[in-house]
């Protein structure tokens, strides 16, 4: 079997588990090269048992790379061009050109022919967008979906690792009354709820609520797609969950629903409220699936339906989905 040099751009949380990933995956790894800023070079990271040293990211450190894998942030910004132009193919987890009409937004359940069109760029999705398209997907093949209305309850590991260690620092000292002093979030956070994800636009939304509407409509290719979306940071260490009420053209049962979900790729069913079984964050840990429960038809409109949602933000949302898209690349013979 063939094999591809890897370049992981970024060490912090996101980049560790797209190592992960590619080890669990058993992915045809050639070379892996960890690059990230002055900071963290020098220092090392695992993979497959050895310890690789990081490098710094500098346009020439992409000579000889197949696969780039941005894990975030802007480094793609900067760099993504000049890893393209060294003949890799960049799959990036920052927001920088998702809503880029010449680069192709992909989440593999749903639009896999979407990576055929690439230029050597390919944007992975914001996190809570990728769970819940995983899941609006098969309903929308089904009856058309003409609105979204979502609610997420996020993990605090969405902010990286410094917000996990504030959350868990916060409650130590709430333990002991001690004062809190914020530093990452604008708000206490643990034994709290922030409705704030990244910064406030004119229009009164946030910008993760707005990725959540542009890229849910150009993932599902359907213009007509009505989402609204209000997004909330919750002390929770791991594991994005959302409540999503969609409205279809023609109605859907709950058995019909239930049926969809439970044949779907890349989907788990946890759905049995007689023995209070649902999807919570603190059992899909480690998970690349997207966990479907609390199903039931909307009663206050004709054609609604309500889903909960629950994914591991780091793997499905982030490295999973990163690296099912580079299978996706060798699967298509596009490298």
């Amino acid at each position: 079997m063939k094999k591809y040099n890897i370049a992981v751009v970024g060490t912090g949380a996101v980049g560790q588990e797209i190592l992960n990933v590619l080890s669990e995956r058993k992915f045809p790894v050639g070379d892996v090269r960890l690059l990230a800023t002055e900071r963290s070079a020098g220092k090392s990271m695992k993979f497959n048992g050895q310890e690789i040293i990081i490098e710094v990211t500098t346009p020439e450190a992409f000579k000889g790379i197949d696969i780039a894998l941005f894990a975030g942030g802007n480094a793609s910004v900067e760099f993504a061009q000049h890893a393209v132009e060294a003949g890799a193919v960049v799959i990036d987890n920052g927001s920088a050109f998702r809503l880029n009409p010449d680069v192709p937004l992909v989440v593999p359940e749903v639009n896999p022919h979407a990576v055929e069109k690439h230029k050597g760029i390919i944007a992975n999705p914001n996190c809570s967008t990728i769970q819940m398209v995983v899941a609006l997907n098969p309903i929308h093949q089904k009856s058309k979906i003409k609105r979204v209305v979502v609610s997420t309850y996020q993990a605090v590991s969405g902010a990286g690792a410094e917000a996990i260690e504030e959350m868990l620092e916060q409650t130590k000292q709430i333990l002991a009354g001690e004062k809190i002093t914020p530093q990452i979030f604008p708000h206490q956070i643990a034994l709290n709820m922030l409705p704030q994800i990244d910064v406030f636009l004119d229009s009164g939304y946030t910008k993760e609520e707005m990725k959540m509407v542009n890229e849910t409509v150009k993932i599902m290719e359907d213009k007509n797609i009505k989402v609204t979306a209000t997004t909330v940071r919750v002390p929770v260490v791991n594991g994005h969950s959302e409540s999503v009420n969609i409205e279809t053209e023609v109605k859907l049962t709950r058995e019909d629903a239930v049926k969809l979900l439970a044949s779907a790729p890349g989907i788990v069913l946890v759905d049995d409220p007689s023995t209070k079984k649902y999807p919570m964050p603190i059992d899909i840990q480690g998970r690349d699936e997207v966990f479907v429960g609390r199903i039931r038809e909307d009663e206050s409109i004709e054609n609604g339906l309500n889903l909960w949602i629950v994914a591991d933000n780091l793997r499905k949302g982030a490295a999973t989905n990163a690296v099912q898209i580079a299978e996706l690349l060798i699967a298509k013979n596009l490298l």
